[in-house]
């Protein structure tokens, strides 16, 4: 599959939330209601312009288009958000749709925002598949499990952590 990847600008506010919401829906459709996703889509509008103003700031995720020139999956990485961070780099999010699933999208998403560089993630307990992934790419559960909050069903998320690489 051919795919390009490139930087978020505010004109990507539209798409972005978009495809958000339907890896959500694809990978946690199995775990949450489905009036979870009809408030999300619901308030689509609101999360149009969130986004909006956080891609003319600080928030520049990163995208991955096909070669229709379709979004079809998005990583972002920034300084750790946790207190007790086990480094300064937190892969704060990482989608693509399952039907790149196995193309490399996700793996150069990957790459484009983390490289090298050690690095720490959250990832649902019941999500197999990216921990998988996730192992693949050197990261391994630090024993920190958490709760996420009751508009996520209190769905339990583990920490995975990763040495820089080479290094």
């Amino acid at each position: 599959m051919t795919f390009t990847l490139r930087t978020a600008t505010p004109d990507d506010a539209e798409t972005v939330p978009r495809l958000h919401l339907a890896a959500w829906k694809e990978s946690y459709g199995h775990l949450l209601p489905k009036e979870f996703f009809e408030t999300r889509e619901a308030t689509m509008d609101e999360s149009v312009e969130r986004h909006r103003k956080a891609l003319a700031g600080a928030y520049q995720p990163v995208l991955a288009h096909d070669s229709a020139g379709e979004l079809v999956g998005m990583a972002f990485a920034a300084p750790s958000r946790d207190d007790d961070a086990p480094c300064s780099l937190e892969l704060q999010m990482i989608y693509a749709l399952q039907r790149v699933h196995g193309t490399g999208v996700g793996q150069a998403l990957l790459d484009a925002v983390i490289g090298k560089d050690e690095a720490y993630l959250w990832v649902l307990e019941d999500n197999p598949r990216a921990q998988a992934f996730y192992r693949r790419n050197g990261f391994v559960p630090d024993g920190r499990r958490e709760l996420l909050p009751p508009e996520w069903e209190e769905l339990p998320e583990i920490r995975m952590v990763r040495p820089a690489v080479g290094g």
